[in-house]
Parts: C-alpha cells; sequence; structure tokens
C-alpha cells in the first residue's frame, strides 16, 4: 500500500484500539493541530485525505494549551483513550515542553508529533532550525527528551513500522505511560512507501492488571494484621485502575481510615464513613493527626510527594511502617516500604481477603469519626455567607461554598495553581470519583481552561467547571476561542484578587515579603505597591467570545453561577474576591512544607522565618 510516512501513520493511528476488564475503545480519538511549513504539507494533508470520520481534528490557539486538553482528556478517559497533538518545527515544538512535562509527572498518555528538520539536509539550515555547531542530528526536538516517557526520530520511512508500535506500546503501558514523542522530519513525512498492508490491521492493546506476587501479599498482610492504628494514603493510582469499589471494600471491611492526595480525592466520596480527607501540607487535620500517630501507612497508588509527606516531617511514630501498593515497583519501594506491586484493584481485592478478619479497635474508629465531623464543621464555617455578607464581594471559600449547595455528582471541577488546589483540597466535598481534578503533579499554571475543554470532550452533557486565578487565567486563556469554535460549553469561574496571591501568601511566609507577586503600578520607591492595574479579565474574555457574568457581590455570585451551570454555551463568571481577605477562610496549614529560607538576611521578616524553618526542619526524618 502506497503512502506517505503520514498518511501510514495516521491510517495505522486509527486502528489501535485499547481494552480493559471487557471494555474496547479507541486509543488516539482525535489529533490536535496548529499547521506551520514543518506539518502542513505532512501530517496536515493527511489528516485532510483521512477525513474526520478515521481521525477527527481539533483545531488549537496554543501548542502548551493542546497537550492540556489532551491530558484532560485522557485522564478523564481513565488514560484508555487519548489525542495526539502536531505542531511545527520550530516554536510550535518547544511549545510542547511544558505540556509534554506535565503529562509524564501525571502518568497521563499523550501522543507529540512534531515537525522536524529535513532528514535529507538540501537546505541547511532551513526555517527555525537549530544549529547546534557539535552535533548535526540534535533539533530543538531534543528538548523534549528528558520529559517523554519515549522518543523517537523517524529519519527514514521504513523506521515508522517499529516506532509506531512501540510509541503505542508505552502510550498503553499503565507503568510507562506519559508523553509519548515522534519527531517527524518535514521532508520524511511527505516520502511515500509502499507499506505492508499488515500495518494497518486493527490492533487491541490490552492494558494488563498485575496480580500482587504471593509472598509480598503474605508480608503485607502480616504488616496489617499487626497494626493497631494504620492509615491508607489514597492516590491517584486508585482512580487509574478504577480501584474505587475495591477500596471501599477493604475500608468497610477493615475500618482502616482513608486520607487522600491531590490526585486521589474523590477515589471515595467524602461522606464515605471512613473517608479522612486531603493530607498533608493542604489537608485535613483529621488526616494529618492520623498520619503523625500510624503505625502503618497503605499508601496505595500515590508517589508520595513532598505535599504528602510534609517533606518528610509527617509520619511521626517511630514506630510507623509502610506498604508500597503501587503498579511501579520505583513507586512502592519509597520511604523503605514492603513493596506490593500490582494493579491498585487487584491489590485492594487481595489484601483485603488476606486480612479476612481483622478490623481496627472500635475506639480508633470512633476516634476518627469525632475528628472529621469536627472538621466538617470547620469546613461550614469557611462556607458559611452571613446577611452582612449577601452584598459584600465574597471570599474565596465562600465561592466554593456556593458552588458546593449548587453541583451535583454529574459536575467535574478542574484547577491546577495558586491558593485553589489548597482551599480545594481542605474543603472540598467530592460526591464522584472523577468529580475532582486537580492537577497537581507539575501544577501548571494555565492548564485549566484547555484541559476543561478535554475533558468536555471526553465527557459530554456533564458540567464541567475550570476554576482559575486572575494570575492562572493571564498565562493560557487562548483556549475560550477552541470553546467557542467547537461549541463546548464549559463553564469558566475566574477569580481576581490582583496577583499571585497564593505565592504572595508564602512569599510572606518565607521572608519575601511578598516581592513581586501583586499587580498594581510601581510606588515611588520602586516596589509593586501602588493601586491595582486597570486589567479587565471579563472584557478579555468576552472578548474571545464567551458569553460573561460579572458578579460583585455574593447574591450576584449565587445567581451568575446558576445560570452557568445551566448554559449550553462557553460561560464565564468574573468575580473580584474579597480584599484583603483574599485568600482567608479554611483553616491554615495542618502540615510543613519545605521551601528554604535564607540562611543570612538583613531584613527582620527573613531571620524570623528562618528561624521558624529552622524549628520545622528538624522534624524531619528518614524512614530507612
Amino acid at each position: 500500500m502506497r503512502l506517505t510516512v503520514a498518511q501510514a501513520l495516521v491510517r495505522f493511528l486509527a486502528r489501535q484500539y485499547t481494552e480493559r476488564d471487557g471494555h474496547r475503545q479507541r486509543l488516539i480519538a482525535a489529533t490536535w493541530g496548529i499547521f506551520g511549513h514543518g506539518n502542513v504539507a505532512g501530517i496536515g494533508q493527511a489528516l485532510l485525505e483521512a477525513g474526520p470520520d478515521a481521525m477527527p481534528f481539533l483545531q488549537g490557539r496554543n501548542e502548551q494549551a493542546m497537550v492540556h486538553a489532551a491530558v484532560g482528556y485522557a485522564r478523564q478517559r481513565g488514560r484508555l483513550s487519548a489525542h495526539a497533538v502536531t505542531t511545527s518545527i520550530g516554536p510550535g515544538a518547544t511549545n510542547l515542553v511544558t505540556g509534554a512535562a506535565l503529562a509524564t509527572i501525571n502518568r497521563i498518555p499523550v501522543l507529540l508529533l512534531p515537525g522536524d528538520v529535513f532528514a535529507t539536509r538540501p537546505a541547511d539550515p532551513v526555517l527555525q532550525q537549530l544549529e547546534v555547531p557539535y552535533a548535526g542530528d540534535l533539533s530543538v526536538n531534543d528538548t523534549l527528551r528528558p520529559v517523554s516517557r519515549h522518543f523517537d526520530r523517524i529519519t527514514r520511512p521504513e523506521a515508522l513500522v517499529p516506532a509506531a508500535l512501540q510509541a503505542v506500546r508505552v502510550l498503553t503501558d499503565p507503568v510507562q505511560t506519559g508523553a509519548v514523542t515522534l519527531a517527524l522530519p518535514q521532508d520524511v513525512q511527505a516520502q511515500a512507501y509502499d507499506w505492508p498492508e499488515e500495518f494497518f490491521a486493527e490492533r487491541v492493546w490490552g492494558v494488563r492488571r498485575p496480580r500482587p506476587d504471593r509472598a509480598e501479599l503474605a508480608a503485607a498482610a502480616r504488616a496489617v494484621r499487626g497494626s493497631a492504628r494504620p492509615l491508607i494514603v489514597a492516590g491517584g493510582g486508585i482512580r487509574h485502575s478504577g480501584a474505587q469499589a475495591a477500596l471501599a471494600a477493604f475500608a468497610d471491611a477493615t475500618g482502616i481510615p482513608v486520607a487522600v492526595t491531590q490526585a486521589g480525592k474523590g477515589v471515595l466520596p467524602y461522606d464515605h464513613p471512613a473517608e479522612v480527607g486531603g493530607i498533608g501540607h493542604t489537608g485535613t487535620a483529621t488526616a494529618d493527626e492520623l498520619a503523625r500517630e500510624a503505625d502503618l501507612v497503605i499508601a496505595a497508588g500515590t508517589r508520595l510527594t513532598d505535599f504528602t509527606t510534609a517533606s518528610a516531617t509527617l509520619f511521626q511514630n517511630p514506630a510507623v511502617r509502610f506498604i508500597g501498593l503501587n503498579l511501579d515497583p520505583y513507586d512502592a519501594h519509597k520511604l523503605a516500604a514492603r513493596p506490593l506491586v500490582a494493579d491498585a484493584r487487584e491489590g485492594l481485592d487481595e489484601l483485603r481477603e488476606a486480612v479476612a478478619g481483622y478490623r481496627v479497635d472500635p475506639a480508633y474508629e470512633s476516634a476518627y469519626a469525632q475528628s472529621k465531623g469536627a472538621w466538617e464543621a470547620r469546613v461550614d464555617h469557611a462556607y458559611a455567607v452571613s446577611a452582612a455578607d449577601e452584598d459584600l464581594p465574597p471570599t474565596q471559600a465562600q465561592v466554593l461554598g456556593l458552588l458546593d449547595g449548587l453541583v451535583d455528582d454529574t459536575d467535574i471541577l478542574i484547577n491546577a495553581a495558586g491558593s485553589l488546589p489548597g482551599d480545594l483540597h481542605k474543603l472540598w466535598r467530592a460526591r464522584s470519583a472523577d468529580q475532582y481534578h486537580v492537577e497537581y503533579g507539575y501544577s501548571c499554571m494555565g492548564y485549566e481552561i484547555p484541559a476543561a475543554i478535554g475533558v468536555a470532550l471526553a465527557a459530554p452533557g456533564r458540567p464541567v467547571w475550570a476554576l482559575v486565578g486572575d494570575g492562572t487565567y493571564l498565562m493560557n486563556p487562548t483556549e475560550i476561542v477552541t470553546a467557542v469554535q467547537e461549541g463546548v460549553p464549559i463553564k469558566l469561574v475566574v477569580l481576581d484578587n490582583h496577583g499571585y496571591a497564593s505565592i504572595g501568601g508564602l512569599s510572606g511566609a518565607v521572608g519575601g515579603e511578598g516581592f513581586g507577586t501583586a499587580y498594581r503600578f510601581r510606588a515611588p520607591d520602586g516596589s509593586y505597591s501602588g493601586v491595582p492595574l486597570p486589567v479587565d479579565l471579563a472584557a478579555n474574555a468576552a472578548s474571545l467570545g464567551m458569553a460573561v457574568i460579572r458578579a460583585r457581590t455574593v447574591r450576584d455570585l449565587r445567581e451568575a453561577l446558576a445560570e452557568a451551570r445551566s448554559a449550553t454555551h462557553p460561560t464565564c463568571v468574573y468575580a473580584q474576591t474579597r480584599t484583603p481577605d483574599t485568600v482567608s477562610g479554611p483553616p491554615p496549614a495542618q502540615a510543613w512544607w519545605d521551601v528554604p529560607v535564607a540562611e543570612t538576611a538583613t531584613r527582620k521578616a527573613a531571620a524570623q522565618a528562618r528561624e521558624e524553618y529552622d524549628r520545622q526542619a528538624a522534624q524531619r526524618r528518614r524512614h530507612l
């Protein structure tokens, strides 16, 4: 079958499927693209020739944002279906790097197809080519190597066959998945070749569920049976495995409380008796106190990042030991854990059977239930709106409270950066397994709007909310145009607090005095402490085609959110949050986070911050 390399690749991708638990779906459901000279006559022509039935095309405005949209889609589809992203050879290719890092860190599959410089070098250099004097085979695409789980450059047509198969193998591997890059020289894309028809046969890639090793399972069961104050830390691996029912069954059978990471929040509904909320620096007092006293921690499907472990200060019981239930041995061995290398669902089901008859002491259950009730009262207090508040701008916590009173289990909330992830982790009452969508592996400003589009494409008919601050909005609002073009009815909530409020608060805590974090004019002393900038983000969103509702008060906001939820077109709700109360309302951090403070300084704020840093750092421990 004679086709160009680009035509062959598109035809191949259109015939790849995944299957897990008897459910089959297409692996690459669509391709995002922005065309330039490096891909317009290759991949662009191939997509046109294939047509939308074979490979749907989605037009983006920013290459990084296209990857974010693809990540949102794949996460919503349980990593079983993904998108491809094609770009030209220059800035378009390097714009992929941030999105690729986000995908790989979060272990979400996305296929990147950047154009590349000529393989045959008929003209050297070509437009946008990076010349490297010591290496003729490097291009800007090599910046994608460290942020890709798999990278290949197709310099000859026949190399596509093994390269494409390897790319799909990695995309469908539940351990290795992430960003996969196939760099495509622009001349090779357009080159014809006689392909074996077998290359285009339908292929179904089974997504495996490894069962635990018998010896590891026995060791884990002994550890559980020997524990008095066990705690489960549930991460995103529970969600990716679809192990929510298995986790609930395990918690129901044993009474072991379940604390959740940012990626794991929602794997149990907030009102499940064993669900004790977020853990770590942005966690609840209930979960963090349980973590400090736990003698056994079952780390299930989590990477155990510094926010989860409070920078290695959280697990303070001298006798604490760990079980690492994870598909990836690298993660399963963290904190010197007893590894239980397995799919989360299979591992939880088999561990439950192995510890049949074990249950924590009723007094332990009663204590954490009482503590959870006290925390829920604190949430109610943060969400509360008094009669006097009705005609005032809302606090950020009140915004979340109004949403909490509006949504049901079909709504999906998306966030990634700023002060909102901390507030959401502490306060949000997740009603379904996929309602809470906070990207905190890379905490990438600008993720929310494009990711909302991807999620809405993956879950049509469900209300999808992108919650952003003004700093995040200014990073990457361009995909609003895509949402308008495609008629994707995302609901955008923009909270304007005139700067980087989250990092401003952190700056104050570590002796930085809020330097460079406010969106204000310069004052006579040269600092950014003048009046707020006259930036109108609502007008900007409207100029990009979105319907916009301005909410000046709590009363306005309640009505605006309801209107946005029922809208069938992309809608933005804009509100300036109450100042100086921009990030107050939620309880403060219940655990530490290590942000090093200047060891020597002449300013009093930094000196005081260093004293507190030294006090907290002294609690760090190695789990060996």
